[in-house]
This record gives structure tokens, C-alpha cells and sequence, in this order.
């Protein structure tokens, strides 16, 4: 199994980098965790949209699932010409007939469903509607709940509720060669380390520089290392950071570093890590301790 960083920025994208969103590559599935700003492009470089068997979205905050409404887009536009089906109503069954796709497992929080279909009748194109029915043409939402279990092709998702301002939940994925565990966003609490339990990899957010106690729930390089290693953990990658520059990834690393005895080092767009393998296998700093 694969993982490989399509951006990591915390908040909006920074320095010509994307929010956050990861694509997990089995032998038989591919799944991508969360589609903040820019993660839509970032994705169009390395798989094409249709190749997805899942999306999977930590929580309902911008940085998070932004970029659903193009990838869902991007998708509608290969059934979606002028002016072929302009006659096409915004009401009814969508991306039905001859040309019909099928729609891509849109997993989220329980009660998104609502929201997603509001924001598709934003910003429309009343010349080709059916690319404004993107979560009900492009996605079959399926809500979920903390605890929750599902297949995706040969990879088993479980979902584990964490600490956020928004109901966010961790997400374990266990394919044929090892597990995979992320946090979205979280503040300190003992449910991380039934996450990150006996996992090969835990990419864990590190947005602060100190503890969270206040009711927003973020981590610090600091609190993701003592997850990691209360789990046991075999491998720490940081994410979700406000600054791209490498002297705050090797100051977040060292910091990781003093908590968690195994391998720890800084997501970068593009970086690759092999599941249960051999560690990073390509991109900036590719899974080496930032020292």
C-alpha cells in the first residue's frame, strides 16, 4: 500500500501549495482522504479523478473538503457536453441514461448531506446542468459515524471520532500489506492511540507549537509523537502545518523526535510513503528525520 501526499498545507493553501489531501494506493482500491484548496489539481497530476474508488472527509472545514465541488466537476465533465444536454433539468435523476458513470462513494460526517446539495446550486452552469448536480451526479454520499467500518476494493476503513471543533473522525485503512492510520484535525485525547494502534504509519496533524486546551482541538509535533508511541506506532509523518518553510519542518521534526523512538519526518507535496514497506520512496525529504 502507498500513500502519497497531494498537499498539506493547514488552512488555504500557502506558497503555491495545497491544503490538505492524500491519496492511498492498495493492489485494489484507491482511496483519496480528504480535498482541501488545490488538492483537486494536485491530484490531476498523478491519477485521473475517475480512477477514485472513495473519498474519504475527515470533517466539514474548508481546508478539508473544498475542492470536492471541482473534483466532482472534473468527473461530470466527462458525461456533461454542450450543447448536447442542455435541455437537462436540475431536478430528477442525474448522470442516467447511455452515457451514465458510476458515482464515486463520497464518504463524510453524518448530516453533511444537506449542505453538500445546497452548495451545488451555487455558482451554476445554467448552460450545462447537469454539471451543477455534482453530489447527487458525480458522488453517492454515504454519511458516516464514529466507529463505522467499510470496504473499499481489498482495504478495510474504520472511523474513529476525535476532538475538533467540527465532528472530525480519524481514519484507519488496513490493506493486504499493512495499515495506514490519519487524524484530520484533533486535539489531545486517549482516542488517538486506538488509532495509531500497532499501525505501520500514523500521519498525524501538527499544526501548533504547543498543547491545545482550548475547545478548537489541534496538535503539536509534541502531542502526535506521544500519540504515535503510546500506539505504537512504526512511522510518524507530520502534516497539516502553517508554514511551508523547511527550517519549521526540521524544528517540528526534532521536536516529534524527542517523544517518539521510530522513524518521523515532514510531509511535502508529492512525497510517497510505502505502507508496511520500506518507508518514503520519493519526494522532498522523502521520509528522513529533518536534521
Amino acid at each position: 500500500m502507498q500513500l502519497t501526499v497531494l498537499g498539506c498545507v493547514s488552512g488555504m493553501p500557502r506558497d503555491g501549495q495545497p491544503s490538505s489531501g492524500y491519496l492511498v494506493d492498495s493492489a485494489a482500491a484507491r482511496i483519496l482522504l480528504d480535498c482541501g484548496p488545490g488538492v483537486a489539481t494536485a491530484l490531476s497530476a498523478v491519477a485521473e479523478p475517475s480512477a477514485l474508488d472513495a473519498v474519504i472527509i475527515s470533517h466539514l472545514h474548508a481546508d478539508h473538503c473544498h475542492d470536492l465541488l471541482p473534483l466532482g466537476k472534473s468527473l461530470l465533465s466527462a458525461i456533461a457536453h454542450y450543447p448536447a444536454n442542455t435541455g437537462l433539468a436540475n431536478t430528477g435523476p442525474a448522470n442516467t441514461g447511455p452515457a451514465a458513470m458510476p458515482l464515486l462513494p463520497l464518504y463524510v460526517p453524518a448530516g453533511a448531506t444537506p449542505l453538500l446539495l445546497t452548495w451545488q446550486t451555487l455558482l451554476t452552469v445554467d448552460s450545462i446542468p447537469l454539471l451543477d448536480r455534482v453530489f447527487d451526479g458525480a458522488f453517492e454520499i454515504r454519511e458516516y459515524e464514529p466507529g463505522d467500518t467499510f470496504t473499499v476494493g481489498d482495504a478495510t476503513v474504520e472511523l474513529v471520532g476525535l476532538r475538533h471543533a467540527k465532528p472530525n473522525c480519524g481514519v484507519r485503512v488496513t490493506g493486504p500489506d499493512g495499515t495506514l492510520a490519519y487524524t484530520g484535525d484533533t486535539g489531545v485525547t486517549d482516542e488517538l492511540t486506538r488509532l495509531a494502534a500497532g499501525v505501520d504509519l500514523l500521519l498525524a496533524e501538527a499544526s501548533l507549537d504547543e498543547t491545545d486546551h482550548g475547545p478548537h482541538g489541534h496538535l503539536s509535533a509534541a502531542d502526535a509523537a506521544r500519540a504515535a508511541r503510546a500506539g505504537g506506532a512504526a512511522e510518524l509523518v507530520l502534516t497539516h502545518m502553517p508554514s511551508t518553510e523547511d527550517t519549521h519542518a526540521k524544528t517540528k521534526v526534532a521536536d516529534a523526535a524527542r517523544h517518539f523512538p521510530g522513524r518521523v519526518s515532514a510531509a511535502r507535496p508529492g512525497a510517497r510513503y510505502s505502507i508496511g514497506g520500506c518507508g518514503a520512496v520519493g519526494g522532498f525529504g522523502a521520509g528522513h528525520s529533518a536534521d
